[in-house]
């Protein structure tokens, strides 16, 4: 189920290994998600599985690679930027937000029960408002899904035990950087480079770091270079030199070196495996 306000788009797809097909999740790639995975589900993101040991929520970016390999009865919400992510909205819940710029392995919510049974039931209202046309349709979807966004990141605080100031303060200081990360991987690869950015010294960047996630600076970014550049591998017909260019990397035998390094294989036999 689709809906199209204009140029703004939502969405809601069963997301099980039977309705799922690579074509389905194609035609929504840019779109932002959320995603309801029920209990013992195994789901892959990005090239990593995980098996969930709860109900749980994750929250999606673009171009994230998605596949369903043990998963019944999961609800993928889909959305453009049109839809949502305002400037007007919140920083903590829009989609610059905790749950969609952090920089812990997989931004996802563990829900108990009781909090599981509240989402599942923001679901249906939403696919009723999906099955049914009204004038208010469009904005009863925002103010769902929005509701969705708050209560989990109201969840991601306490789980994280993010509840003074200070700590709040730390968090925020993460997203900076994670967002910084984002946009500028592809060019600048130091820690140096970031934290000439944030006007601080390497060493203070590194123990702020520290101090909320569990990767140092220089692992964040080298990760994400991996990331983009797996993407590119398994999506792309680049061929290995152009990749390495793409990113930044004028030598492309150094580039497999770094990536053999940090994946085990090389990119040609990660390309084989997809």
């Amino acid at each position: 189920m689709i809906k199209e306000f204009s140029y703004k788009k939502f969405g809601n797809l069963e997301f099980s290994k039977t309705s799922i097909q690579n074509d389905s999740l194609t035609t929504i790639d840019e779109h932002i998600k959320v995603l309801f995975i029920p209990k013992n589900a195994i789901i892959q993101v990005d090239f990593q599985e995980i098996e969930m040991k709860t109900d749980s929520l994750l929250f999606i970016n673009p171009h994230v690679i998605l596949k369903p390999c043990e998963t019944i009865g999961g609800q993928l919400m889909h959305f453009n930027r049109d839809f949502y992510c305002v400037e007007i909205h919140d920083q903590e819940v829009a989609c610059d937000g905790i749950l969609y710029n952090n920089v812990f392995e997989i931004p996802f919510i563990n829900l108990n029960e009781e909090q599981s049974a509240e989402i599942q039931k923001i679901i249906r209202d939403i696919q009723s408002e999906l099955r049914d046309e009204d004038s208010g349709t469009e904005e009863m979807l925002r103010t769902l899904l929005k509701l969705i966004i708050l209560k989990s990141t109201r969840i991601w605080k306490q789980q994280h035990q993010l509840s003074d100031q200070e700590q709040q303060a730390d968090v925020q200081f993460l997203r900076k950087f994670s967002k910084l990360v984002e946009q500028h991987y592809k060019t600048l690869h130091t820690v140096s480079d970031y934290a000439d950015l944030l006007c601080v010294t390497p060493k203070n960047l590194s123990k702020k770091i520290g101090l909320v996630s569990k990767d140092t600076p220089n692992e964040i970014i080298k990760n994400r270079i991996i990331l983009e550049s797996k993407r590119l591998l398994a999506h792309t017909t680049m061929n290995v030199k152009e990749i390495a260019y793409s990113l930044n990397y004028e030598d492309d035998a150094y580039f497999v070196r770094f990536f053999t390094k940090h994946v085990g294989i090389s990119p040609t036999s990660f390309r084989k495996q997809f």
